[in-house]
C-alpha cells in the first residue's frame, strides 16, 4: 500500500510517517509545504532515507503540483493532515487558516477526485481519503460528565476550529456528491515528542528549563483530553486501513486534565529530572504566571472514543502520567532539535536549499 500523507513534516503528520515506516511495509509520500511548523528534522535518518519514503515539497493549494504528485506516485490512500492549527495564531491572523484549511482541503479533494476517477474499478473501490480533524469543531462542553460523540453538533469557537469544521463539511460532501470514498477523524489535544514549542506542553517544559515565566491563561481550569501523539498515529493508521467509508471516528486519550494541572505535573517532573534549576529559581512552580484569558477560550473538551475501540479495536496505550514523563524526558534528551527550532536555524537552512 502507498499512502500520501499531507503535512508529514508537522507534529502529528511526522508521527504518522514514522509509524508507517517503522511498523508496516507500506510506502509513504510526504507532501508538505514546509511552513514554520514543518520540520524535516522530525523524521530521523532511518525514516527519511528509507526506500519506502518519498518527499514532495508542495503546497496543497497548488492544484498543478498536486496533480503531478498523484500522477507520479499513484497512491492507494490519502491521509490529510496538512493544516494551520494554532488557535492563538488564528485569532491574530485568520487568513492563513482560511487559505490552508478550507481552500487547501478543497484543492486536495479535487485533485484526489480527478485521480480517483481514472483508477480501475478495483482500485477505486479500495481507495481511501482520510481527513484528520479536531474535537474543537464541536465547541466546548459545560457539564462535567458530557462527552463529544460522533453525532455532536458542530459549534466552533475560533477561526481555527471554524476553518476545520468547514473542511470536515467539504470532505463529507465530496463523498455524498461525487462518491469519493472519505473517512473523517476528530481527535483531542495531542502531545509528545517533536511538538512545536509554541504549544502548551513543550512551551512549559522549555520555559521552565530556562527560568522563564510559565504563562497560564485565566485561572488555568480549562479542561482538555490529552492524547499521546504515537497513540494517535496508531489510531489513524487503523482508520485508513480498516475504517468504514463515510464514517467518523473520534479519537481521544481518556485523559481529562485542567491546564494548570498539566503545568504543575510538568513542574513536578522537572523537580525530579532537573533538580539543578536555573539561577534564581527555588521551585519550578514559582514560575507560573496567570495571564489574561484569550478571546473565545473553550472551557472543556472531552471525547467519547468508544466507537473506534468497539469497531476497530483501538485504545490508547499511554496514560497521561506515562506519556507526559516520556515527553519531558524526550525534550531533555533532544536539545539539538528544539534549539534549532527556537533559533530558527532549521528554517533558515531549509530556505537556503530552495535557492
Amino acid at each position: 500500500m502507498k499512502i500520501l500523507v499531507t503535512g508529514g513534516a508537522g507534529f502529528i503528520g511526522s508521527a504518522v510517517v514514522r509509524h508507517i515506516i517503522r511498523n508496516t511495509t507500506d510506502e509513504v509520500v510526504n507532501v508538505d509545504k514546509l511552513t514554520y511548523a514543518g520540520n524535516l528534522e522530525s523524521l530521523p535518518d532511518e525514516v527519511s532515507t528509507n526506500s519506502r519514503y518519498a518527499f514532495e515539497q508542495v503546497d496543497i493549494c497548488d492544484r498543478l503540483a498536486l496533480d503531478r504528485v498523484f500522477d507520479s506516485h499513484r497512491p492507494d490512500a490519502v491521509m490529510h493532515l496538512a493544516a494551520e492549527s494554532h488557535v492563538d495564531r488564528s485569532i491574530d491572523g485568520p487568513a492563513a487558516f482560511i487559505e490552508t484549511n478550507i481552500v487547501g482541503t478543497y484543492t486536495l479533494l479535487e485533485a484526489a477526485r480527478n485521480y480517483w476517477n481514472q483508477l480501475s474499478e478495483e482500485r477505486k473501490e479500495s481507495f481511501r481519503f482520510h481527513h484528520i480533524s479536531t474535537d474543537e469543531v464541536y465547541g466546548d462542553l459545560e457539564g462535567t460528565d458530557d462527552l463529544f460523540t460522533e453525532a455532536t453538533p458542530y459549534a466552533p469557537s475560533s477561526p481555527y476550529s471554524a476553518s476545520k469544521a468547514s473542511s470536515d463539511h467539504l470532505v463529507r460532501s465530496w463523498l455524498r456528491t461525487y462518491g469519493l470514498p472519505t473517512i473523517v477523524t476528530n481527535c483531542s489535544n495531542n502531545y509528545g515528542p517533536y511538538h512545536f514549542p509554541e504549544k502548551l506542553i513543550p512551551l512549559m517544559i522549555l520555559n521552565a528549563m530556562e527560568g522563564k515565566s510559565l504563562p497560564v491563561y485565566g485561572d488555568g481550569m480549562q479542561i482538555r483530553d490529552w492524547l499521546f501523539v504515537e497513540d494517535h498515529a496508531r489510531a489513524l493508521y487503523k482508520v485508513v486501513t480498516e475504517g468504514t467509508v463515510g464514517e467518523t471516528y473520534n479519537i481521544g486519550g481518556h485523559n481529562e486534565k485542567a491546564n494548570i494541572e498539566v503545568v504543575k505535573t510538568i513542574c513536578g517532573l522537572l523537580e525530579e529530572l532537573v533538580p539543578n534549576k536555573p539561577e534564581g529559581v527555588t521551585k519550578y512552580e514559582d514560575l507560573i504566571a496567570y495571564v489574561k484569558d484569550r478571546p473565545g477560550h473553550d472551557v472543556r473538551y472531552a471525547i467519547d472514543a468508544a466507537k473506534i475501540e468497539r469497531e476497530l479495536g483501538w485504545k490508547p496505550e499511554e496514560t497521561f502520567e506515562s506519556g507526559i514523563r516520556k515527553t519531558v524526558e524526550w525534550y531533555l534528551s533532544n536539545q539539538k532539535w528544539w534549539n534549532r527550532v527556537l533559533d530558527g536555524s532549521y528554517s533558515l537552512e531549509r530556505l537556503g536549499t530552495q535557492g
